[in-house]
């Protein structure tokens, strides 16, 4: 029953965030009165914490293995590609591949990262495989600013929630020649697209440097 509650919990807070969801609606969608929610679940935020922890030891565990084990295969020279490919395309692939229920956490966490307190539950699950990465990027350009190392990795966040977003915006924009849910387009072109930037701004201070 746990899990059933959490998988409706996750899609209605997917989209609808925690201020626009209630326990009854919860309850309907899984079939049962809404006091059987309380037995597991003392209240609201209650649920929505379970629901964003119980993925988010998963998708940060497999990024710090997958940057270990980058950082070890590099032979301690990392490159910004490299680091971000390891990063990124990890998370993307639990996206791919884990299903309708993977697709509402992503929504869910994007839609989260933009609150005050949603942003908190990021910090609580997410700060260590970020400054992980981020130690990977110092390593890759230690001639780059330290706060441009993290602008950077503020706008691969920026994209990488907007991708898990799912709104279908790049869809009617496109045409239909992009999908907002064609994660495997993304991972072809993210991470690169992303280390040009890091190059760019890490330039950009040395020539205005002179």
């Amino acid at each position: 029953m746990t899990e059933q509650i959490l998988d409706a919990a996750e899609h209605l807070f997917s989209r609808h965030g925690l201020y626009g969801v209630t326990l009854k609606d919860v309850a309907s969608r899984v079939g049962v009165h809404h006091t059987l929610l309380n037995y597991y679940f003392t209240d609201k935020k209650t649920l929505f914490d379970a629901v964003m922890a119980r993925r988010a030891g998963v998708t940060s565990g497999l990024r710090m293995q997958a940057l270990d084990e980058y950082e070890a295969a590099s032979g301690g020279k990392p490159t910004v590609e490299g680091a971000l490919h390891a990063f990124l395309d990890t998370d993307l692939d639990l996206y791919i591949q884990g299903g309708e229920n993977w697709k509402n956490y992503g929504a869910l966490s994007a839609l989260a990262s933009t609150t005050p307190y949603g942003a908190e539950l990021m910090d609580q699950h997410f700060d260590p495989v970020v400054l992980r990465l981020i130690g990977l990027l110092r390593k890759a350009m230690p001639d780059c600013a330290e706060e441009d190392i993290f602008w950077g990795y503020h706008f691969v966040t920026g994209a990488l929630m907007l991708t898990l977003a799912r709104t279908g915006r790049i869809d009617r924009l496109s045409g239909g020649l992009c999908r907002s849910d064609d994660y495997d387009a993304v991972k072809a072109r993210m991470a690169s697209f992303m280390a040009a930037g890091f190059r760019a701004i890490r330039d950009r201070r040395k020539d205005e440097a002179g």
